[in-house]
């Protein structure tokens, strides 16, 4: 076990948290969890950093790296729209867009390709997390309305998201489309 891959066990980990955090929505508990949040999705910074800085690259870190990312969005997004928080039509495009490219990639790693995450899916994945840290706090922030500002930020991100979603399409489609 590295430094790298750590961190991203540790971004799954603290899914239970942020959940459990937001199954008693008040102020206190959502700004703590709005705190984990955010410190989870820093790791992801960190973890690939690490990784590519010390060689601590590994074909786990490759796998489950992705993975923790889209557990984390997921949960949240899952838990917010229970909340009433987020519309579950929202929730329902990001996790759908999800699963299509993780199939699409399995199905092109097992015929030896690779379809690499492009600038769009990285922009998306930024996009839904600074999103989601003023949606997991919710409530106002120094005369902010931090649920409004996550709303737009969020719509923003679903338009990424189905963008970036159309991107790994094409690319599969280029591949081995007829």
């Amino acid at each position: 076990m590295n430094t790298a891959n750590a961190l991203t066990i540790f971004r799954i980990a603290a899914v239970p948290f942020i959940v459990a955090l937001l199954y008693f929505p008040a102020p206190l508990t959502c700004l703590l969890a709005a705190i984990f949040f955010l410190i989870a999705i820093l790791t992801d910074l960190a973890d690939g950093f690490i990784a590519r800085r010390y060689n601590q690259v590994t074909n786990f870190g490759k796998f489950l790296d992705p993975l923790a990312d889209k557990i984390l969005i997921a949960s949240v997004l899952i838990m917010l729209s229970s909340l009433g928080w987020v519309p579950a039509w929202i929730t329902i495009i990001i996790v759908v867009r999800e699963i299509l490219v993780t199939g699409l990639r399995a199905i092109a790693a097992d015929k030896g390709q690779v379809i690499a995450a492009d600038r769009y899916g990285k922009l998306k994945t930024i996009m839904q997390s600074v999103a989601l840290v003023p949606l997991v706090h919710h409530y106002p922030f120094l005369g902010t309305d931090l649920a409004l500002l996550g709303q737009i930020l969020l719509l923003a991100a679903v338009v990424l998201t189905v963008f970036s979603g159309w991107n790994y399409l094409y690319s599969f489609y280029r591949l081995w489309g007829e």
